[in-house]
């Protein structure tokens, strides 16, 4: 099996801004594997609060490639235990990694991902629309220049609920909310109630990451549901959000892949807590894996591609937030 390693600058048709950054950039890492002449590809960005940047994943790459390279005919969770010990201190390159694999596995099969795992894709849920912090205005103007059925909202701001307030003027679309850590447990539970009044139907991640008291007293008292995002990083994290959150926003480049991502939507439906699949600004490599877990989810946030001025890759289309498959077997991605 051959390992080749891409890096790309993904350029951002507006600058996208959340509580905690602003940017205009996205750095990714494209892993391929060839086999038997098939190809598989995987996706990593880059991300300041998670400390990871593509020439680290790429290092820790390259430390293990003779490793990488024997690899014959594991099976994609076999493949996993083995790499981890190596990169269980770069979950973002394990997921490039991972990716890559589940897609040559499956195309060596003759199978799509969802084919190959057993999913039915008759209630694939719709994909939500990002619109980043900026003037109400801006605002205003990104979400019109995208009619969506479902809008994500980023807040964090002194002016959230007049912000929220202007978009509904403009659209009957459900409204979800991310303040990626940036609300206190009073805010939290005073701008549900608002908020709840202007169609929005979740909050994620309202509080900082490691604020579990917080957490549960939102959990308790909030009149909308919570959902985990910097709460849930890895599998052991699941567990945890039980009776903190409604729900878990599993992120792939968090966990380390689609093979542990699976274990965590399994474990979370398990304890009667919400699913959900995000992205981290990933060109159509990354979302099409995502796109193979819809059948296990009941919320996603797989818009990467579409925040893009220019993607590097085909695969997934999407439509009014309705996804369609490739024709293609494994994830579908053939880069452009």
């Amino acid at each position: 099996m051959e390992l080749i390693l891409r890096e790309y600058n993904l350029k951002l048709k507006h600058t996208f801004t959340i509580s905690r950054e602003s940017i205009d950039f996205q750095p990714s890492l494209i892993v391929e594997l060839k086999s038997d002449g098939f190809s598989g590809f995987g996706e990593a960005t880059s991300n300041p609060y998670y400390k990871t940047t593509v020439p680290m994943m790429m290092i820790h790459l390259e430390k293990i490639r003779t490793l990488i390279e024997a690899t014959k005919n594991e099976t994609p969770e076999e493949f996993w235990a083995m790499i981890h010990p190596y990169l269980q201190h770069d979950m973002f390159a394990l997921c490039a990694l991972d990716m890559a694999y589940n897609d040559l596995y499956a195309r060596k099969k003759g199978k799509k991902l969802y084919e190959l795992w057993d999913y039915s894709i008759d209630k694939n849920p719709l994909t939500d629309y990002t619109i980043g912090i900026a003037s109400i205005e801006k605002m205003v103007a990104k979400m019109k220049e995208l009619p969506w059925p479902i809008y994500k909202i980023k807040l964090g701001t002194k002016e959230d609920l007049a912000i929220v307030a202007a978009l509904r003027k403009h659209t009957n679309a459900v409204f979800r909310i991310d303040a990626n850590c940036g609300w206190t447990v009073e805010e939290t539970i005073n701008n549900a109630i608002e908020l709840k009044k202007l169609g929005v139907e979740f909050l994620e991640q309202p509080l900082k990451a490691d604020n579990w008291e917080g957490h549960k007293e939102v959990f308790k008292h909030s009149v909308l549901p919570i959902i985990a995002d910097e709460s849930c990083i890895i599998e052991e994290d699941v567990a945890k959000c039980q009776y903190h959150f409604h729900g878990v926003n599993v992120k792939l480049v968090k966990c380390g892949g689609l093979t542990p991502g699976r274990r965590m939507i399994e474990e979370a439906k398990k304890l009667g807590l919400k699913t959900m699949v995000g992205c981290m600004a990933e060109s159509t490599v990354g979302i099409s894996a995502i796109a193979h877990l819809l059948p296990q989810l009941d919320f996603v946030d797989m818009d990467g591609a579409l925040l893009l001025a220019e993607d590097i890759a085909t695969g997934i289309t999407l439509d009014f937030g309705k996804i369609t498959y490739s024709d293609r077997n494994g994830t579908g991605v053939t880069l452009i």
